[in-house]
């Protein structure tokens, strides 16, 4: 049987495919390659000295979907295929409802067919919205998104509720990321982002290789220690080893449930910067910008359900997040290309 990963060549679905082909799962990879390289999966066989089947299509397509569950032995599906910038989306809010949205519930009416059940899907902690309190805790009411992204992944979530009422054989697990940065400690795979990154990482990674010339820090009033924005940052690999833990876990059959993926505290922007600057060497210019429209103070998670739920924790720091993205980067200055 095998692990279908959907979006499996892009950042986090290269580094999941890895560890899953790393402990010895098949793995299939559906990736219409639109934000995402099949030269990661190409390092990602020869770094775990096996390959996982490639198949270059969307999960729109149910001719794809319905010839690769006929093909494949599928016994589980983790889902990471979708449009993925915040700031996009609220340019662009129907071709992500109907890429994110739509192509989901496609995605799920091609397993109900081909007799799959177990589902993993990446979410967001975005779909806490604007309004919850910190941490972040699976059971505060989630919504009051605040853009076309974040309210794609709470519509999938409900989608996924709905489906596992009315049908007891469908088991899903919502993994709810904060803030992935890092790369695999080989240098060989890690966050690719097409043009100018709109993460804060990569983007200091690209101002220290020379790629651009300085960072914009976009606000230093904020109600936080040193008044620049707070967020949850989580190693790659850790959240790729919590998808494997989850995985295991839906074998309980327990219908929908939700997990947050973080690291339970939060790193300022500055605090970010100075942390790569001792990674790398070298100073990185920045210069504070007016606050953005739609910026949290601060947000984090509490972890502590998928700790006792699925045995998961972090186990890498910020100096690795920092040390494994300067290798990356500085190994690979035009990414895959």
């Amino acid at each position: 049987m095998s692990v279908l990963v959907t979006g499996g060549a892009g950042y986090i679905g290269s580094h999941t495919v890895l560890a899953l082909l790393e402990r010895g799962d098949d793995v299939v990879v559906l990736d219409n390659l639109c934000n995402a390289s099949e030269e990661s999966l190409r390092r990602v066989a020869a770094l775990a000295g096996k390959a996982p089947v490639f198949v270059q299509g969307d999960i729109r397509d149910r001719q794809c979907l319905k010839k690769l569950f006929a093909d494949h032995q599928v016994s589980e599906v983790i889902h990471f295929a979708a449009l993925k910038a915040v700031g996009e989306s609220t340019r662009m809010p129907l071709e992500y409802y109907e890429n994110n949205v739509a192509g989901t519930v496609i995605l799920l009416e091609e397993m109900r067919e081909a007799g799959v059940w177990n589902f993993i899907f990446s979410s967001s902690a975005t779909v806490y919205g604007e309004n919850a309190p910190v941490p972040y805790v699976e059971t505060t009411p989630i919504g009051g998104t605040t853009s076309p992204y974040g309210t794609s992944k709470l519509m999938i979530e409900q989608v996924m509720q709905d489906f596992a009422r009315a049908d007891e054989r469908f088991n899903a697990i919502a993994l709810r990321y904060f803030n992935p940065v890092g790369a695999h400690h080989s240098g060989e795979i890690g966050e690719d982002p097409a043009g100018i990154p709109n993460n804060l990482l990569p983007y200091i990674a690209q101002v220290a290789i020379g790629k651009l010339e300085k960072l914009g820090v976009f606000g230093d009033d904020y109600t936080t220690p040193d008044g620049t924005c707070q967020r949850d940052y989580i190693h790659v690999v850790d959240l790729a080893e919590g998808h494997l833990k989850a995985l295991d876990n839906l074998q309980k059959g327990q219908g929908c449930r939700a997990f947050n993926l973080g690291a339970g505290k939060g790193y300022s922007v500055l605090e970010m910067i100075k942390a790569f600057e001792k990674a790398c060497g070298k100073a990185i210019p920045f210069e504070i910008k007016p606050r953005r429209n739609g910026d949290l103070p601060a947000f984090w998670a509490d972890p502590s359900l998928a700790e006792k739920e699925l045995g998961w924790t972090v186990s890498r720091g910020i100096d690795e997040m920092m040390r494994d993205t300067w290798h990356w980067q500085s190994k690979n200055p035009n990414g895959y290309r």
